[in-house]
C-alpha cells in the first residue's frame, strides 16, 4: 500500500509541474524588442587622417564617432584575434563596425587589404614603433623624414604635415598639436616635454592661420604660359597637387586645351584673388598658340556644344558632365554612386553629404543646376519592399526592425514609435515616404 501511495504521489507531482510548465509557456507575453539597439553610424571627424587601429586608445575610437559600447566591443575583438589587426578584411568583420562606416574610414587604415596580403608582405611592416625624442624642437619645422626618424610611418608622417597645413602651416601651440588625430596620448606625453609650441592656443588663432598661411605660400614666380604648365608646373607656385590638377583638368577640359583670357584663369575656383594677383605679372600667354588651337577646335565645338548647365538635371547628370564640370573621377563617381543608392537626391542639401567631393565646387554646381524629384521612388514604412529597405543609405539600420513591427501594427505612427529612432535620423528618412 505504501508503494502504491508514492506511485500516486510521484505521478501527482508530475502533472503539477506539467501543468505549470504549460501553463507558464501559454501565458508568456509577446517579446518586446522595442529596447533592441541597432548599431549606427555615426558623423565621421572632420579631419580624418591616415591611422593604424592597432595604435588607437578607448578615448581615441570615441573621437572617430564610436560609442562607448562599440568601442569596447572593437577591443575586446583586437584581443580575440590575437591583440592586433592583421588587415583590413578582418578589421571589417568587427560587429560593431557597419559597412558605411567602415566605407567611410577604410583609405585611411594603415593594415594591408586582406589576410592573405598581410601573410605575403608579413605583419611585422605594420608594427607599431616607439617614440624617440633627441632634444627639444620646434614641430613647424619638421619634414616628413624627421617624423619618421622619430619613430613615425612614412604615412603617419604625411598625415601629421596634411594636419599643419590645414592648421594654416603652424601647429600654433600644444594645445592644437595634440589635437593632431595620428598623435595619441601616449605618444602625446613622451614628445611634450621637448615641444618649442606656447601651451595653449591664441585667441586670435584663425587670423593668425591665415597669416601664416598666406606668408607660406608667397613663392619665387617666373614667366610662364598658363597652356604649357603642367601639374609640377603648378605645384611649384604653391598649390597643392589636387588643386593643381583641378587647375589643368579646367583648362583640358572645360576650356578645351587653353585660357583665352586672364579672365579665364580667373574663373578656375582654386585661384583665388589674392593668388591670381600675385601671378598675373608673371602670366605669358601666346595668343599665336590659342589662335591655332581655337582653329583645331572649331569643329569639335560647332558639334559638340558645352553642356548649358542650368537645364540640367541633378538626377539625371552624367559621369561624363561631372568631369566637364570641374569633378575629379573619384568625386563623379562618389556623387552618381550616392544618388543611385538613394534612388535620386530629394533635396540639394544631400548632395553636399557626398563623400570625396569638393564643397566649394559642389555649391557651385547646386547654385547652377536644376533638380527634379519627380522620379524618386517613395513608399510607406508599411508598404516599402524589404529589399528597398535593406539597400537604402537611410533605412537599412533601421530595416529589419521595421519588417519585424509592421507584422503586427499596420500604423505608421505606432511603428515610428516603437522604432525610437533619433529625431535627425527619422527626419531624413521620411524624404522618402509617402
Amino acid at each position: 500500500m505504501k508503494k502504491n501511495y508514492y506511485q500516486k504521489l510521484a505521478f501527482m507531482g508530475m502533472m503539477l509541474i506539467i501543468l505549470f510548465t504549460f501553463q507558464k509557456y501559454t501565458s508568456k507575453e509577446k517579446e518586446d524588442f522595442s529596447d533592441v539597439k541597432f548599431i549606427s553610424a555615426h558623423s565621421v571627424p572632420l579631419h580624418l587622417t591616415e591611422f593604424d587601429p592597432n595604435d588607437l586608445d578607448k578615448k581615441q575610437w570615441e573621437n572617430l564617432g564610436f560609442t562607448e559600447k562599440q568601442t569596447a566591443t572593437i577591443l575586446n575583438y583586437k584581443k580575440v584575434v590575437g591583440g592586433k589587426f592583421s588587415s583590413k578584411e578582418q578589421f571589417k568583420k568587427c560587429f560593431a563596425v557597419s559597412e558605411e562606416k567602415f566605407s567611410v574610414l577604410e583609405s585611411y587604415i594603415l593594415l594591408p587589404e586582406t589576410n592573405k596580403e598581410a601573410k605575403s608582405v608579413g605583419f611585422k611592416n605594420y608594427e607599431k614603433k616607439s617614440i624617440t625624442i633627441s632634444g627639444k624642437f620646434n614641430p613647424d619645422h619638421y619634414s616628413v623624414n624627421d617624423w619618421i626618424k622619430m619613430g613615425f610611418s612614412e604615412r603617419q608622417a604625411g598625415a601629421i604635415l596634411k594636419y599643419k597645413s590645414y592648421l594654416g602651416g603652424s601647429f600654433v601651440s600644444k594645445e592644437k598639436f595634440k589635437e593632431c588625430f595620428i598623435i595619441n596620448d601616449e605618444n602625446f606625453q613622451k614628445i611634450n616635454p621637448y615641444l618649442i609650441l606656447p601651451e595653449k592656443t591664441p585667441p586670435n588663432f584663425n587670423s593668425y592661420a591665415k597669416n601664416f598661411k598666406s606668408e607660406k605660400t608667397k613663392v619665387q614666380y617666373h614667366a610662364f604660359d598658363p597652356n604649357t604648365l603642367d601639374l609640377e608646373g603648378w605645384k611649384s607656385f604653391g598649390f597643392s597637387e589636387k588643386q593643381a590638377q583641378t587647375i589643368v583638368n579646367f583648362r583640358d577640359r572645360n576650356l578645351k586645351g587653353s585660357f583665352k583670357s586672364l579672365e579665364d584663369i580667373q574663373r578656375c575656383f582654386v585661384i583665388s584673388a589674392e593668388k591670381f594677383e600675385e601671378m598675373r605679372p608673371f602670366i605669358k600667354m601666346n595668343s599665336s598658340a590659342i589662335a591655332q588651337n581655337n582653329d583645331a577646335q572649331k569643329v569639335e565645338i560647332k558639334q559638340q556644344q558645352e553642356t548649358d548647365f542650368s537645364k540640367v538635371d541633378l538626377n539625371s547628370v552624367t559621369f561624363k558632365q561631372l568631369i566637364e564640370f570641374g569633378f575629379d573621377e573619384k568625386a563623379a563617381g562618389s556623387m552618381i554612386g550616392f544618388r543611385k543608392k538613394l534612388g535620386g537626391f530629394v533635396n540639394k542639401e544631400q548632395i553636399l553629404t557626398t563623400y570625396n567631393i569638393d564643397v566649394e565646387l559642389v555649391k557651385k554646381l547646386l547654385a547652377t543646376a536644376q533638380l527634379n524629384t519627380s522620379n524618386v521612388p517613395k513608399y510607406t514604412l508599411v508598404d516599402a519592399p524589404e529589399e528597398w529597405l535593406k539597400n537604402h543609405p537611410y533605412f537599412k539600420y533601421s530595416a529589419d526592425k521595421i519588417i519585424f513591427y509592421r507584422i503586427s501594427e499596420k500604423e505608421e505612427r505606432k511603428i515610428w514609435k516603437l522604432l525610437k529612432v533619433k529625431p535627425e535620423y527619422e527626419t531624413r528618412m521620411r524624404l522618402y515616404l509617402k
